[in-house]
């Protein structure tokens, strides 16, 4: 049986380009070390933020590689690094499973194909998760994100069903939601089947629900308010947790507000010493203007910040986040 990735508090990181839409290494290198520093579990590349479906395979391999050596050489070797590995085939899929072990990954996380929904079946589901996990050299982990897959919504039986196989060993739920947390966490216990949430409003509703913690996109900006709240939630101090909770659930909204994936690096981009707001096309930049410390506009740092614009929204966490 492989083993799951430990409890805690993860990141699916943003990728950052320069003008030319190539990859930006030393962008790339100081938002790892951010994170890090924040306390983070562990960091996942290309999920859906780090716009894997963008990248070419040498791409993929190569930022799992940067991010792990970059932890290496600065002493956190104990964060783990977590691949996306979903593409359309089995075949490409496996592939990127192995070159992922081979960049320095521990763990793949792997999305359902959905080009063609309609032939997605709950057997062939099965049976692509099955087949991949089956050749895979590192331990695999379901996606579910019906989003980005076309509606595809895989429920709690056949992620039960496929939690059994001994190279599956968790899942990151971006669908948010709880209950089918709670029915897989009454089944499984984290070291056998992990299960995270896959959003920053679902983090301490699902830890209570006997999740083990949350990959969630708001970790990009936020790291060490969210690292924070499972210290509280791991301490029962649930009513401090909650608390922060309140304060993560408006900027989650906050964040989509603005963009989504070009709104977390435009925001990086414009209050953190590094970043550029650079996506791959389709995606449009967003542009947001720099805090400027003393504006009467923004919204305070010592409440819930769950009032104001989106923007006053997050730059009230990022006070908190820095102080």
């Amino acid at each position: 049986m492989s083993a799951a990735p430990p409890p805690g508090i993860y990141v699916p990181a943003v990728i950052f380009f320069d003008e030319n839409e190539d990859l930006h290494v030393p962008h790339i290198q100081a938002h790892v070390l951010r994170l890090a520093r924040g306390g983070v579990t562990g960091i996942l590349v290309q999920g859906s933020n780090g716009e894997a479906q963008h990248l070419s395979p040498d791409e993929r391999k190569k930022a799992i590689k940067i991010t792990r050596e970059t932890l290496d050489k600065n002493g956190f070797q104990n964060v783990l690094v977590i691949a996306g590995t979903g593409a359309q085939s089995t075949r490409e899929t496996i592939r990127l499973c192995v070159d992922a072990k081979e960049a320095g990954a521990s763990h793949a996380l792997v999305l359902t194909p959905s080009v063609w929904p309609k032939s997605m079946t709950q057997e062939n589901i099965i049976q692509f998760h099955t087949q991949v996990a089956d050749a895979s050299p590192i331990p695999t982990m379901i996606y579910n994100f019906p989003t980005v897959t076309a509606g595809l919504d895989l429920d709690s039986e056949l992620i039960g069903k496929l939690a059994t196989h001994p190279n599956i060993v968790g899942t990151k739920l971006s669908c948010g939601n709880i209950g089918k947390i709670h029915r897989l966490t009454s089944r499984f216990s984290s070291s056998e089947f992990a299960v995270y949430a896959g959003r920053s409003d679902a983090c301490l509703f699902g830890l209570l629900g006997g999740s083990a913690g949350a990959i969630a996109a708001l970790v990009n900006l936020f790291p060490r308010l969210h690292v924070r709240m499972y210290k509280l939630f791991e301490e029962g101090n649930i009513k401090e947790a909650m608390k922060s909770q309140a304060g993560l659930s408006h900027g989650d909204w906050a964040i989509s507000k603005l963009g989504g994936v070009a709104g977390v690096k435009a925001f990086i981009a414009a209050n953190f010493d590094y970043g550029n707001p650079s996506v791959r096309r389709p995606l449009q930049v967003v542009n947001i203007e720099p805090y400027h410390p003393g504006s009467p506009s923004q919204a305070g740092g010592t409440g819930p910040c769950c009032c104001g614009t989106p923007e006053e929204i997050l730059l009230c966490l990022l006070k908190l986040e820095q102080a």
